[in-house]
Order: C-alpha cells, then sequence, then structure tokens
C-alpha cells in the first residue's frame, strides 16, 4: 500500500493539501490545544472559534493585499451557491442604488428595474452554469451574454473572445466571469482592460475557486471575487466571498417583492454574513481551521502572494514545455494566449486507447488525479499551490518518457 509520499495528487478538487498541514488538522480533531475536546466538536460561538476566524480573514488579507473597504466573509454552499449568491446581492445593491437615485429625479423605479441586467463573459462550464443560475432566478430578460467562446456543437474553444467583440450593457447589476475555467484549462492573462474601474463602474464579480493565491489580484478592480476552499486554501466545505462593503446594503425584502424580484435565503445574504461576522448560522470552524493553517504555511514560504506566483508560473512552464517538445502526440486544448496555470488540459494522439494507456502508465508511477473532465475528456494535471516543483518536473519527465516510448513503438511497427 503506497504512503502519501509515494503518490502525486494532481485531482482539480478536492486538490491535494500540504502533508504537515493534514498531520496538524488529524492533531486538532482529535484533542484542539491540549484541552481534550475536538476541533470540530467546539462552539462555532466559542472564543477558540472567532479566534480562528479573524485570524484567517488577517492572513488572507495580508497575503492578498486585500483594502480595509473589503469584508471577508466564510460561507457554505461552494461555488455553485455562490452562482445564486452573487446574483442576488448585486441586483439587490443595484436595486438599493436605483432607489437613492430616482429618488431625486422622481422616475419610477418600477420602470428602471425592465432595463436590469447581468453581464457574463462565459468562457467555460462554470461561466456557463453561473449565467443560467441567474436566468433561472431572474429570468432571461434580465442576463446578456456579453461574450461567449461557445461554439455550434456545444463545447467551448479553448480561447477568451477578444475584448474587442464584448457586448457590455450600460450600468449593468454586475459582469461576471470566471479567472480560471477548471474543466476547459482557459485563464484569463491579465484583468480585462475593457472592465477598467472608472466612476461608474462596471462593477466587476470573478470566481477565482481555481486560481486564488497563486498570482496577484488588483482587488481594487473587483467589486467581489469568490473562491471555494477545496483548489488551493483548504478543504470543500467553505467559500470565501471578499466584497466591497459599499455593496453590502440589502433594500427590503418589501421592495423586492413589490417589483418582482427575488429576495435570497438570510445565508446567501451578504450583509447578513458580514454583520454576523460569518456566524449567522453553523460554520464549519474546522475547516476555517485547516485553510488558515494553509495560509500561515504559504506566509511562512513567502510573505506576499508574489512568491507563490513566480513558483506556479515555473512549474506550468515545466509541464507545458515538456508537451510542447513533443507536440507530434501531445495537443493542448486551450489557445497558447488563455492557457491556464493550475489546470493544463491535453489530449494525446492515438484517442482513447493512448490517453488510457497513458493513465495507467501515469497512475502505476504514483501520479494521480489526471484524468481529464467527464464532459471534455482526455488529460487534466491540475497545477494547485501544493504541487511542488520537483513534483512538477516528475509529471514533466514522464511526459518525455512516454512520448520517447510511444514513438519506439511506432518505429518499430514501420
Amino acid at each position: 500500500m503506497p504512503s502519501r509520499s509515494d503518490v502525486t495528487n494532481f485531482g482539480a478538487g478536492p486538490a491535494a493539501l500540504p502533508t504537515d498541514v493534514i498531520e496538524d488538522a488529524a492533531q486538532a480533531l482529535v484533542n484542539y490545544e491540549g484541552t481534550g475536546v475536538g476541533l470540530a466538536e467546539w462552539s462555532h460561538r466559542s472564543s477558540k472559534a472567532v479566534k480562528i476566524i479573524n485570524e484567517a480573514k488577517e492572513n488572507l488579507a495580508s497575503y492578498l493585499d486585500i483594502p480595509n473597504d473589503y469584508e471577508i466573509l466564510f460561507m457554505h454552499g461552494g461555488g455553485s451557491g455562490e452562482f445564486a449568491a452573487v446574483a442576488y446581492n448585486f441586483v439587490g445593491a443595484w436595486v438599493a442604488r436605483k432607489e437613492r437615485e430616482l429618488a431625486s429625479s422622481g422616475l419610477e423605479l418600477q420602470s428602471a428595474v425592465t432595463k436590469l441586467k447581468m453581464d457574463y463573459i462565459v468562457t467555460g462550464g462554470w461561466s456557463q452554469k453561473a449565467a443560467d443560475e441567474a436566468k433561472r432566478l431572474f429570468g432571461s430578460e434580465h442576463v446578456n451574454i456579453a461574450a461567449t467562446s461557445k461554439k455550434s456543437d456545444g463545447t467551448f474553444g479553448g480561447t477568451i473572445p477578444d475584448e474587442s467583440t464584448w457586448n457590455l450593457s450600460q450600468d449593468a447589476a454586475m459582469v461576471y466571469y470566471c479567472d480560471n475555467e477548471t474543466v476547459d484549462g482557459v485563464e484569463f492573462p491579465a484583468f480585462p482592460t475593457s472592465l477598467a474601474p472608472g466612476a461608474n463602474g462596471p462593477i466587476v464579480v470573478a470566481d477565482m475557486s481555481s486560481n486564488i493565491l497563486s498570482r496577484t489580484i488588483p482587488i481594487k478592480n473587483f467589486s467581489a471575487i469568490f473562491f471555494g476552499a477545496q483548489k488551493n486554501l483548504g478543504m470543500t466545505g467553505i467559500t470565501v466571498v471578499v466584497i466591497n462593503k459599499r455593496f453590502l446594503p440589502q433594500p427590503s425584502a418589501d421592495l423586492m417583492r413589490k417589483l418582482g424580484l427575488p429576495i435570497p435565503p438570510r445565508i446567501l445574504e451578504y450583509d447578513t454574513i458580514a454583520k454576523n461576522n460569518s456566524l449567522y448560522n453553523t460554520l464549519s470552524i474546522f475547516d476555517v481551521y485547516v485553510a488558515g493553517q494553509v495560509l500561515k504555511r504559504l506566509l511562512r514560504q513567502h510573505p506576499k502572494v508574489q512568491g507563490q506566483q513566480a513558483i506556479a508560473e515555473e512549474k506550468a512552464q515545466l509541464i507545458y514545455g515538456a508537451l510542447e517538445a513533443h507536440s507530434d502526440l501531445y495537443r493542448i486544448i486551450p489557445d497558447k494566449s488563455v492557457r491556464s496555470r493550475m489546470n493544463i488540459c491535453f489530449r494525446i494522439e492515438g484517442g482513447d486507447a493512448s490517453e488510457k494507456a497513458f493513465l495507467d502508465e501515469a497512475e502505476s508511477l504514483g501520479f494521480m488525479g489526471l484524468k481529464g473532465h467527464r464532459s471534455l475528456g482526455g488529460i487534466r494535471a491540475s497545477n494547485y499551490n501544493s504541487i511542488s516543483p520537483e513534483e512538477a518536473k516528475k509529471l514533466a519527465k514522464f511526459i518525455n518518457t512516454f512520448a520517447s516510448q510511444r514513438g519506439a513503438l511506432a518505429n518499430e511497427q514501420k
């Protein structure tokens, strides 16, 4: 039976965690700080729980340079829950803003609501799901697909549409995009220039579940970002929202009903979560603790995220370089200009049989989690922060070795 040191987990999520963090968490789960009570058994209202939350918030803010006018929330529901939450909350913030503006002009708020739009930049399966959820909750008339890389056959092209083609709405409640599409291996190389902040917006919201803590973020350009913990931060169970505080206030439920707009469940209402320091309902303190330990470990290695960014880019280049060296065998799925550093997706010449041979041999060598998403197939190496440069080098070496073996076999068969 293999030990942890024998296996490298390239799974897309839940992703690998550093072994020392797991060992510390295992002890805390049994007996936290010598109290005789495991951390999962401590009340989420206890002083110990509040300390864990506050330390994690402080360390995240320090690592990513999050300004003081932003709130950090720990929530449940994963990214899928946030598809609904961001729509609910930013439509609510839009209504609150319009209520203030129109009160002085004497215009009818009900008429303004007919022009309400949420803009979505669709570059893969996750941003598509987010747009679909907004349509389900608010109606397709309020959702504008400002750009899409979806092809006529329903698949995505491994590209991001040129910004000159984006059809952004005026005065949208938000412009939403997924910074890194886990399934399709597409990552925005930088913050979109067409979304540059100005006096009147745009109001930009981004899903950063798969690449958070791996590069610098111009936080001030965003009204909110969110990310599931289970990729680069911790375990499945908590989702983090970083939101500019000015978008927290919501209109009354009576007004939203009068306007024919839905209101969020309390546990998806950012203002409620913020006012309760993420403790409106029973938060999983153990999951926050694990995330906090990951953050402390990152801070010991690099005081700011720039250090981890350099490592992420080095690892990605090692793996992409090996694939490019054998372009006759490997086909990298996304366009080179938008390749993800976190989720490296490729196909192998020879189809399913070749890819199965690659996966079987990889598993025999201790490489796990390399099978592509069920909707796309192929191979996917998720290069999260827990993957060390040495492990990335080992995978690159295997990619080269497999190609050489295939080449030798092809020559024998001629």
